[in-house]
């Protein structure tokens, strides 16, 4: 019925565009369904209308306007996606077929492989087709920048509570940044479809304060 809680404040800006866009169109629904229904209920004729200039002039000027107060708004978050502000730390993920890899280039290249957890090895606690054998760990109020890539195939490194979605393409580098404004568990999974017998390639990020982070970074 609606979209994950926001864990960034760009996904909170997407959230107030779903549903200033969305109040849009409702009213935009209510104003052309109310004139088709009653259009079923007048039997007006006006036997010298010819031409309706000033009407079209209205009916095409209006939603030109409408479209406008979706469009500014639209543009404004597609740049504030594309801002990419000091980053605090760097990760890279390389997408293949059917895991992701990950390095964090700032801290003695710490590499490591996140493989989806096989239902069968599933712990109860476990989200099944969501949880993976190794976690992605960030710090949380800190500008992370992410570079994504992948060794085979187009994938997609998509985590929706924090409204980010990059492209992963053979041979090219695209990157984001997102910054988490609390701790918890992330998940995501790549959106694209990957080849044959593509099943699930979750992500899982692990959002904890710096100073955990520091002590995972120590310890790995």
């Amino acid at each position: 019925l609606g979209l994950q809680d926001s864990a960034s404040p760009l996904m909170e800006q997407l959230i107030f565009f779903h549903d200033h866009a969305l109040l849009i169109l409702v009213m935009i629904t209510v104003l052309v369904g109310y004139l088709m229904f009653m259009l079923f209920f007048n039997n007006y004729v006006n036997r010298f209308l010819l031409h309706g200039q000033l009407i079209e002039m209205i009916w095409t000027i209006l939603p030109a306007i409408i479209l406008l107060f979706i469009a500014f708004p639209s543009l404004r978050l597609l740049y504030l996606l594309d801002e990419i502000n000091e980053p605090s730390v760097t990760l890279k993920s390389i997408g293949h077929q059917w895991y992701w890899s990950y390095e964090y280039s700032d801290f003695n290249n710490i590499e490591f492989d996140s493989y989806m957890i096989p239902t069968n090895e599933l712990s109860t606690d476990g989200f099944r087709l969501l949880d993976v054998d190794n976690r992605i760990v960030l710090p949380m109020n800190s500008q992370i920048r992410i570079l994504v890539t992948a060794a085979d195939v187009i994938h997609s490194w998509t985590i929706p509570a924090l409204g980010v979605k990059v492209d992963g393409t053979p041979g090219r580098l695209n990157q984001t940044n997102f910054f988490m404004n609390r701790p918890g568990l992330f998940y995501g999974q790549c959106s694209e479809i990957c080849g044959a017998n593509h099943s699930f390639m979750p992500i899982v990020i692990e959002s904890v304060p710096t100073n955990y982070f520091i002590k995972w970074i120590s310890n790995n």
